[in-house]
């Protein structure tokens, strides 16, 4: 009989009985997705990998602790069959076929009824890739085409102009610490959708020369204020813009909620009756010192991890920052925007009873192809940023876990 390749379809599993034969990596692979269609999910095995068992112990599956029996599929709707037992697996696969139940075998393909295809999601659209070749079926093939197609997707490369989803209002997105690469996907499917972008200094500027020529880019410290402060007149010239009907995306570096005055724009977009999403983006607080091969944490040295600002010095009386406190931690301080005010921090920590030897570290344009890494103690910090020439961005890291990676060479 002549192969043919398989059709396509969507199965719609909500409530409806499927039976997993095996608890071993390939079903830990596909029950997420199962679980997630709403199935009814009965699985057959005496053992499983941890993170199956989580899911019989949490309540999404049924676990039934035993080898196969004929029966067991009475009822499905569709059975993936993916035990070590061959002899188990083709008897599982007839009696499949009796009662007209699809059904995937990991072991043998040819025997199965139906084939699972690689997947993969985006907004609210799955991607499944079969392949139409049926004596030659590469799974890495078809892995590698949804791949690309979901990135497409997802980075907005794919989507054609007069298809182009738009989100409507601002999107206060985190660019993370520089690096282009450390956006999150989210984060760069709106910046491709946007028709305005009002960019930080410190956001990753790499990402807006991959935005398209119509899409507006305004540098957020040229906005010109007069009688407002900075901050209100990019808070009126996100509403003005939203007010216009364009999809607008405020990049800011790092995350929107960390020192990036991302809550008081939110606010004001609230007040306006702007609809506004929030995208996290991964903290320089954290990924600037794991760049330059610091843990923020480790067993043994550090259990805890404090993040400060320290742009407004101890002894300004704005400081809402409680230093005596800080000074006795055992655990890791980490310091933002406070390169010049570093030499007073330092000072103030020692008086306060943390000693001079105290090991620190300045990461200078963290993950960028700038990045360096300027070592120190606190009796010794100020003078290094001096002769050194640290300057902003630089993200400064106090305490043991300094020393606990390999010492990079000055």
């Amino acid at each position: 009989m002549a192969e043919h390749p398989a059709y396509p379809v969507g199965l719609r599993l909500t409530g409806r009985k499927v039976v997993v034969l095996g608890g071993g990596q390939v079903a830990q692979r596909r029950l997420p997705a199962l679980i997630a269609a709403g199935a009814d999910i009965l699985l057959v095995s005496p053992e499983a990998t941890p993170s199956v068992e989580a899911m019989a112990e949490s309540g999404e599956i049924t676990w039934a602790k035993r080898r196969y029996q004929d029966g067991d599929l009475a009822d499905a709707w569709y059975a993936l069959i993916a035990t070590s037992d061959h002899t188990a697996n083709t008897q599982a696969s007839a009696e499949a076929e009796r009662h007209r139940v699809w059904c995937v075998r990991s072991d043998d393909a040819d025997a199965a009824t139906a084939w699972t295809p690689a997947t993969g999601h985006s907004e609210g659209v799955t991607i499944a890739v079969l392949t139409t070749d049926t004596k030659s079926r590469d799974p890495r093939h078809t892995a590698a085409i949804r791949d690309a197609v979901v990135e497409g997707l997802r980075d907005g490369t794919l989507v054609a102009p007069h298809h182009r989803t738009r989100t409507p209002g601002v999107a206060l997105v985190g660019g993370g610490p520089g690096d282009p690469d450390l956006i999150t996907v989210r984060g760069r499917r709106l910046l491709a959708e946007a028709d305005v972008v009002i960019a930080d200094r410190l956001g990753p500027r790499d990402l807006l020369a991959e935005l398209p020529p119509h899409v507006e880019v305004i540098d957020a410290a040229k906005i010109p204020y007069g009688r407002f402060m900075a901050q209100e007149a990019i808070n009126n010239a996100l509403i003005e813009h939203a007010k216009q009907g364009k999809s607008v995306v405020r990049l800011k570096g790092g995350d929107p909620f960390v020192f990036g005055r991302g809550m008081e724009e939110a606010q004001a977009l609230a007040e306006a009756g702007i609809p506004c999403t929030v995208v996290p983006g991964i903290s320089s607080s954290i990924s600037v010192p794991g760049a330059a091969g610091i843990p923020v944490t480790h067993r043994g040295v550090a259990h805890e991890f404090t993040v400060v600002s320290g742009h407004v010095a101890p002894d300004d009386e704005r400081s809402l920052v409680d230093w005596p406190s800080l000074a006795k931690l055992t655990g890791t301080l980490v310091i933002l925007m406070g390169v010049d005010k570093i030499g007073k921090i330092a000072e103030t920590l020692v008086a306060y009873g943390k000693p001079a030897d105290t090991p620190v570290a300045l990461v200078q344009e963290g993950t960028t192809a700038a990045q360096r890494r300027v070592d120190a103690t606190l009796a010794t910090v100020a003078e290094a940023v001096r002769t050194q020439e640290v300057k902003p961005p630089a993200v400064i890291v106090v305490g043991a876990v300094v020393n606990v990676g390999p010492h990079p060479s000055a």
